[in-house]
């Protein structure tokens, strides 16, 4: 068995400005390092230790991704950047006030705009994240993506395994951490925790 810390970005300012932000990008806000740092101390304070990181390829994610690596005493760990860890595309959306989104759940709202259907969108994050971890040596993986991306990788997870993490109305904050145990073997998934060192 393996360890997953899939993880959201922290605060940006198309985050404070509520503007829609999947494929385009904001530079994280100082309240948003801040939240990086404490995500940091909070892994090295269990003392969890990493043999492989990855970001998505959004600056954000990267800034953050980065922070934590300090924290935790490995500045210079290499790390990957993978495009299929960017968070949903909106299409003709990007950047527009989020006073714009549809009612919930969006399905496949943005795909007339150029944007991601919702089914498509969770199918490339499970299988971008399925794909990493069954790469050799990979013990303890850390993963910095997006809100959205990280609430729909946990939803493909079932029911039972969203309920376990957020059934008492937990949000996935900036800088939020899921964790999984990960069987190589079957490809399978098992939500553990959900982490919000910034709540």
């Amino acid at each position: 068995m393996t360890t997953l810390y899939l993880m959201r970005h922290g605060q940006t300012l198309f985050n404070v400005l509520k503007r829609k932000q999947g494929w385009c990008d904001s530079p994280l806000t100082e309240l948003g390092v801040e939240q990086a740092h404490r995500a940091g101390a909070c892994l090295a304070e269990r003392g969890v230790t990493f043999d492989h990181a990855y970001s998505s390829t959004s600056e954000r994610a990267v800034d953050t991704l980065e922070v934590v690596l300090g924290e935790l005493g490995c500045p210079d760990m290499p790390y990957e950047r993978i495009k299929g860890l960017k968070e949903w595309n909106f299409g003709a959306f990007e950047g527009l006030s989020e006073d714009t989104n549809p009612p919930l759940p969006y399905g496949d709202f943005y795909v007339p705009f150029g944007g991601e259907g919702e089914l498509a969108f969770r199918e490339r994050i499970v299988a971008t994240v399925t794909e990493l971890m069954q790469r050799s040596g990979h013990e303890c993986v850390l993963m910095a993506s997006h809100g959205a991306a990280v609430a729909q990788f946990l939803r493909a997870q079932g029911p039972e395994a969203e309920h376990r993490l957020r059934g008492d109305g937990r949000r996935i904050g900036n800088c939020a951490i899921t964790v999984y145990e990960f069987d190589p073997a079957t490809a399978h998934f098992e939500a553990l925790e959900l982490i919000n060192p910034n709540a």
